[in-house]
């Protein structure tokens, strides 16, 4: 028994020695292979070759060999036809994408991006946008509609396109656009202002437990979460809640003259359709439709700006992304189900 005990040992071991080795050369590997990529990078794709290249390989799969043949050939002629004939001025349009979370994080990767654009695109160009975001603080989503804004400033075209949502901060980013297009059932508006939190004070003066706040300043901290409130704590957050609430609407009719803003500036949202009736976008489309028939007089370009992170920082991005997919989730059932 003894010596089959030592032998399970010593496989033991062995084995954790072969897994700990592998573990080390599988970091040495990605540390070798980190430390060779760059820190930041920015990425162009020509968004016309992809759709060509998916054309020809449906019909490669879908046609005779004499059609294909020929389409192909066809094609060919019809491509470098156009190339005799382009301009140098012909039109391009430089895609973006933002996928927005509560604290915008994604206007970091934003503003390297316009900042790129904007070194060549003209006012014959175009910029559109794919925006998904469901809102979030509101300095965060006002830094990201003013990097917006920037492209604008240059006379140039700004168009966004929202398939799944766009509302609150989302919404205000979308605000700046000269044009915005939704998917029928796409989420618009939410233009309204929202401050909440638990108070823990009664359970904690239950316990004998004191909470101490110093400050200086009446208002430097209002409602809190340990602390007793007051009517006039909350008197004030709620005035500061009103005063953020029309620099939001003072901002999208600005953006957006057309807007009945009293009636729209009620923190509900719509879906696509009803966002149209209500002038809160221009036209119902999916950025595949728009992307796809721009592409038959226009050179698409995606611009992508990536920085390398952490292994820290990406579990921490991927944790805040699960948690504000929750909440999103969240808030739709409740708003699905209220009466």
């Amino acid at each position: 028994m003894l010596e089959i005990l030592m032998q399970y040992g010593f496989f033991l071991a062995k084995a954790v020695t072969i897994v700990a080795a592998i573990g080390i050369v599988m970091v040495l590997a990605v540390t070798l292979s980190r430390k060779s990529r760059p820190m930041e990078r920015l990425d162009v794709k020509n968004l016309n070759k992809k759709y060509a290249a998916m054309a020809q390989t449906l019909r490669h799969e879908i046609l005779s060999k004499k059609d294909y043949r020929k389409q192909t050939k066809a094609e060919k002629a019809r491509t470098k036809a156009e190339a005799k004939k382009e301009a140098p001025g012909r039109k391009r349009i430089f895609v973006l994408r933002f996928r927005g979370d509560i604290k915008a994080t994604a206007v970091a990767s934003l503003r390297e991006e316009i900042t790129a654009l904007l070194t060549m695109a003209t006012p014959d160009d175009e910029v559109l946008v794919c925006l998904e975001n469901a809102g979030g603080l509101v300095h965060e989503h006002g830094l990201a509609a003013s990097q917006l804004l920037r492209i604008k400033q240059k006379k140039i075209p700004l168009t966004i396109a929202v398939d799944k949502v766009a509302a609150s901060g989302g919404y205000l980013m979308a605000a700046v656009a000269n044009r915005i297009i939704a998917a029928p059932f796409a989420i618009v508006g939410s233009i309204g202002v929202l401050a909440q939190l638990p108070n823990f004070h009664r359970l904690l003066d239950r316990h004998g437990i004191d909470f101490e706040q110093i400050k200086a300043g009446e208002f430097k901290r209002t409602v809190t979460v340990f602390g007793k409130n007051t009517d006039k704590d909350r008197a004030k957050l709620k005035q500061e809640i009103e005063d953020t609430h029309q620099l939001f609407k003072n901002f999208v009719a600005e953006n957006r003259p057309s807007l009945d803003i009293a009636q729209v500036a009620t923190g509900e949202h719509w879906y696509g359709a009803q966002a149209l009736e209500r002038k809160l976008i221009d036209d119902l489309m999916t950025t595949d439709d728009y992307l796809l028939g721009a592409s038959k007089d226009a050179d698409l370009y995606e611009v992508t700006y990536t920085a390398r992170k952490r292994v820290g920082e990406r579990l921490a991005s991927a944790i805040q992304s699960a948690v504000d997919n929750a909440l999103f989730h969240s808030w739709q059932r409740v708003r699905a189900t209220a009466p």
